[in-house]
């Protein structure tokens, strides 16, 4: 890879103007609606009185598929989506003009054998306001890329979870087109979506996208620890560690610990953990 080049490269600024219909889009694409008598879900989904997901800013002004821009050198095949991280500074509106600002933290260089460790940055602007409202922190594996130094401050990186049983559970399931229904809020990799495209890349059958995984934690710990007020959640970090298939029931396990709650998320029918070493912040969590 080009690391001169990468550590002075900016994307472009992203401007992205968003409607009800995309928010409660995006809220569809958790699952949320599935009980058409829970006011609370309702809540995500109904044009009145209608609130945003906070990990809708994960989504929100997204710059496409980049990385594989030949003057950067970046081996893009072997890219992996390693973690995820966003931070609410302002409460996402359920419409609006938003400006995505893009740049590289950082590039970890873990050896010529073990790839290297990407950080990106997004803070996301209120167009008419100037005002920011999510910084969202994107960490990439390179397996292609090790051995060629890196720069920037990469961070300690996430815990290890605390040990024993959790607290208490919360099971989501999934319905079987969800894939197709996220896919819309902007990730269109066929991955997702074709058959024959999930085998080439070693599945047999399409995978559910990282970040719907992530919402559906976020889902969660709105219901669970927020009273299903979503401005409660104030920053959350994931890393994904298996892919998860549509279909699947997603059991979300909390070690509860004061306004940081720490958890992680499971397939129950495989009994494998698809999101590890998970944190949110909540204002007055419920413990």
């Amino acid at each position: 890879m080009n690391l001169d080049l990468l550590q002075r490269f900016k994307l472009d600024d992203k401007n992205h103007d968003y409607s009800v219909s995309e928010t409660i889009l995006y809220a569809l694409g958790l699952g949320y609606g599935s009980d058409p008598t829970d006011e609370e879900q309702l809540a995500f989904v109904y044009e009145k009185g209608l609130k945003a997901v906070p990990a809708m800013c994960n989504t929100i002004a997204h710059p496409g598929f980049w990385i594989d821009r030949p003057e950067l050198g970046i081996d893009w095949v072997k890219v992996l989506h390693a973690e995820q991280a966003f931070e609410i500074h302002s409460e996402i509106p359920v419409e609006g003009r938003m400006r995505g600002e893009y740049s590289i933290l950082s590039i970890e260089d873990k050896g010529a054998d073990k790839g290297a460790i990407m950080k990106m940055q997004k803070r996301l602007f209120d167009r008419d306001s100037d005002q920011l409202c999510a910084t969202v922190t994107q960490t990439l594996f390179l397996r292609g890329d090790g051995g060629q130094g890196g720069f920037g401050d990469p961070g300690p990186g996430l815990a290890p979870l605390p040990e024993g049983e959790p607290d208490f559970v919360m099971d989501i399931p999934t319905m079987p087109q969800i894939a197709l229904i996220y896919r819309l809020s902007g990730d269109l990799n066929p991955i997702h979506a074709s058959p024959s495209t999930a085998r080439k890349a070693g599945f047999d059958r399409p995978i559910l996208h990282g970040l719907c995984t992530m919402g559906l934690a976020a889902r969660a710990v709105i219901s669970r620890l927020c009273d299903g007020d979503p401005a409660r959640l104030r920053s959350m970090e994931v890393r994904f560690s298996r892919p998860v298939f549509p279909g699947e029931t997603i059991r979300v396990e909390f070690y509860l610990g004061g306004d940081t709650v720490r958890f992680r998320c499971r397939s129950v029918e495989r009994d494998l953990v698809v999101l590890d070493r998970a944190s949110a912040h909540v204002e007055g969590a419920k413990n």
